[in-house]
């Protein structure tokens, strides 16, 4: 019998998640992750993933479901590795996914070790996505339910990861999950589902972040792409790429953030065909399904976490370099989110990288393990800055041409020539990782 420890939101998923794993014949243990009080941040406690409120509906389930149920507190990793890194990349003018870091470096590495502790198997999740095991290679596959599908968040899970998690609401729809959870009366059957950041419920991530850090985000200029000023933005915080609304800039044609240069304080705005861009180039893949990839393979993409997969054609360069060629121009490729690849239903390539000060493409696949330099081409000024933890790199973007290499070996940065800062972004530069 397997002895499982369920990470337990306080939402109905992951409520049903430990009901199912009890059916199946399981040791079960649930366990919720106290990041953070809320009000200590000064937000509501409703509609989070992390709330007082959330943590007692979590040991209502578990008491209804006779289990034993933990309560971690893991605030000061959350601080660490979630908060101040979201901070952090809005400051360098990028637009980070928490979410993506708290499954990195909270579910599926503090929790990981907690259920080692406890003499745990697996740790289970209510994630929307399916692993299974083919030819000997633990893959990561769609949900069923494609309108909740959340493999796009769990790219960074390793083979041993994989191996030690259960997913059991991956085959379900939303529908049947609420209908579980009526039919065993949890007190959280009806509960809505959290929308927004868990630590910023409201949407304010500028507001968040002044009342956090104690300090506003300086005011700047805003300029068109040959440096025009066109008027004053209120901080760089405010903005993503691809942005429209809340300007404040009066013009004959729309305009959009087109990029942030943090460096200069500046934001660059654009009209909207100047935000399309159709290639990338990364190397360092993590190549779960092959011991060597084919040469060439057709695959379909998202660059943003709700966006529809868009067709595109990934090559392995003889160098080890991977360029990948959408069929259609894509829109605001922002920095700090990630491109996950797909071939059908299966995550075809798994990165952890993450944040970069510019453009941080995670390119998200099953396939072999491996770590070599990757290099990265574009046009367009962008910020340089380094950041390196434990087991995965951290992109350098500079001014035009940059050689990367992972954190094991990564200790100068070529900077090459032939920068022009008024051309468009042209090529969007990608990274990945290998075993450290």
């Amino acid at each position: 019998m397997d002895k499982v420890l369920i990470a337990m939101s306080g939402g109905v998923d992951s409520s049903v998640a430990a009901f199912l794993m009890k059916e199946q014949g399981c040791e079960c243990i649930g366990a919720t992750m106290k990041l953070f009080h809320n009000e200590d941040i000064g937000v509501s406690r409703t509609k989070t993933c992390c709330s007082l409120e959330d943590v007692e509906d979590a040991r209502l389930v578990a008491l209804r479901l006779g289990i034993p149920y933990y309560v971690f507190n893991f605030s000061d990793d959350f601080k660490g590795q979630v908060i101040d890194r979201f901070i952090s990349s809005y400051e360098r003018g990028a637009t980070p996914n928490p979410c993506i870091d708290c499954n990195r470096y909270l579910k599926f590495e503090r929790l990981y070790e907690r259920a080692r502790i406890l003499g745990c198997d697996a740790i289970v999740t209510g994630h929307y996505a399916r692993i299974e095991q083919e030819n000997g290679r633990w893959l990561l596959k769609k949900s069923l339910d494609e309108s909740k599908d959340q493999s796009y968040v769990l790219y960074s899970l390793t083979q041993d990861q994989l191996a030690h998690t259960r997913l059991p609401l991956g085959a379900m729809h939303k529908s049947e999950t609420r209908r579980i959870a009526e039919e065993q009366g949890f007190y959280n059957a009806d509960k809505p589902d959290s929308q927004d950041i868990c630590f910023v419920p409201d949407g304010d991530y500028a507001g968040f972040i002044a009342r956090y850090t104690g300090r506003d985000c300086p005011a700047g200029d805003f300029v068109d792409e040959s440096g025009r000023v066109l008027g004053r933005h209120k901080g760089i915080v405010h903005y993503t790429v691809g942005q429209r609304k809340g300007l404040g800039i009066a013009a004959d044609a729309p305009l959009y953030v087109k990029r942030i240069d943090a460096q200069e304080n500046r934001v660059v705005l654009s009209g909207n065909d100047a935000l399309f861009s159709r290639e990338l180039t990364a190397n360092n893949f993590n190549w779960i399904a092959y011991d060597v990839p084919p040469r060439e393979l057709c695959a379909t993409a998202r660059v943003r976490y709700h966006q529809r997969e868009q067709a595109a054609t990934v090559t392995v360069l003889e160098d080890g370099h991977v360029h990948l060629v959408f069929d259609e121009p894509q829109r605001a490729i922002t920095p700090g989110q990630a491109v996950v690849l797909y071939d059908g239903d299966r995550v075809t390539a798994m990165d952890s990288a993450t944040n970069s000060a510019y453009m941080a493409m995670r390119l998200v696949d099953q396939r072999p393990e491996s770590a070599t330099p990757v290099e990265c081409a574009f046009s367009g000024p962008v910020m340089l800055s380094l950041a390196i933890s434990a087991s995965l790199f951290w992109v350098l973007f500079g001014e035009d041409t940059l050689m990367l290499s992972p954190v094991s070996s990564i200790r100068t940065l070529t900077v090459g020539s032939g920068f022009s800062p008024d051309q468009p972004l042209s090529r969007v530069a990608g990274f990945g990782m290998g075993p450290l």
